[in-house]
């Protein structure tokens, strides 16, 4: 952190100490916003042509915040990127006005440069299916391959995110109705489990040549060690080819489909949030985007005027 005051090192310390204690983020989210907000104080010291220090950040101004977003869309950062630093910048800086009463209007009064948010892209029922069916093909002994399918299963039929499938122990097992499970932000929620789930679940589990240990991993790699993430990257990789599917047939991509399925056959907005572990319901709106983004292919496709 170049050219930052001590005072000002301890706040950012203590802000991100704050957010890991009372909003649980996770330490990748904590790294980012420190990147993110270290970035932008050491701009504001070399901008200035000295160090930074608390005093300095109640006198920003607003050209200051456009310099600094002139030099970051310089350096190649993209739109979405640059948003989201300004987003981690107002946090800081808000949080520092409490504590200091200084003014921080211009770096509120900072608008975030428009972008188009990207749809998320959702396999088809038909190809979600192939794609569980076809992955405990890819591994050679019957255990790893049960173990997989039981992990993609649970991706698509529980909405689970990767890390949330592989963090699950031996307590979890063997599955009941419901999972809770401890989300993004330390947000837990209750799921649903599908009997397809269990079943895949308990026959991995039966396969499994390593002991149940309520602390350990639930999913074990293949000398009895957590399964790598990257393991099931590469399995969905490899069906992906066989099968002919986009490259956007990832492990999420399972997640998506399940909210959009949810969604196209009547599911609750309000509950899909729910089920996804979604903090705002912004979140999951975007998915009917993508079933109204799917209903126009089927209009383009099928109605005859579309293809006049």
């Amino acid at each position: 952190m170049i050219g930052l005051s001590p005072g000002l090192r301890d706040a950012l310390q203590n802000w991100l100490d704050r957010l890991s204690a009372l909003d649980g983020a996770s330490a990748h989210t904590l790294d980012a916003y420190r990147q993110d907000v270290a970035g932008f104080l050491s701009f504001l010291a070399g901008h200035h042509g000295g160090s930074a220090g608390v005093q300095q950040l109640g006198a920003i101004t607003q050209s200051d915040m456009r310099a600094w977003m002139a030099a970051a869309r310089g350096d190649g950062l993209g739109a979405r990127s640059l948003a989201r630093k300004l987003s981690a910048v107002k946090s800081f800086a808000r949080w520092m006005a409490e504590r200091e009463g200084f003014d921080i209007s211009a770096i509120l009064a900072a608008r975030p440069p428009k972008y188009s948010r990207s749809l998320p892209r959702p396999l088809c029922a038909e190809s979600a299916f192939d794609m569980i069916e076809t992955v405990p093909l890819q591994t050679r002994a019957d255990w790893t391959g049960l173990r997989d399918a039981a992990v993609v299963t649970l991706l698509y039929g529980c909405g689970l995110r990767i890390s949330e499938a592989l963090g699950l122990t031996g307590r979890d097992a063997p599955l009941g109705d419901s999972l809770r499970i401890r989300g993004k932000g330390g947000r837990e929620r209750l799921v649903p489990v599908l009997p397809a789930a269990r079943a895949s679940v308990a026959a991995y589990l039966r396969a499994c040549p390593h002991h149940r240990v309520p602390d350990a991993p639930l999913f074990r790699g293949v000398r009895g060690g957590p399964l790598n993430r990257r393991h099931i990257a590469r399995v969905m990789e490899a069906v992906r080819l066989q099968l002919g599917l986009p490259a956007s047939a990832t492990p999420h991509a399972l997640r998506h489909s399940f909210a959009t399925h949810l969604l196209a056959a009547g599911g609750d907005l309000r509950a899909i949030q729910e089920l996804l572990g979604h903090a705002s319901l912004a979140s999951t709106q975007v998915y009917t985007a993508v079933d109204a983004s799917r209903l126009m292919d089927i209009y383009d496709a099928a109605h005859p005027r579309a293809r006049v």
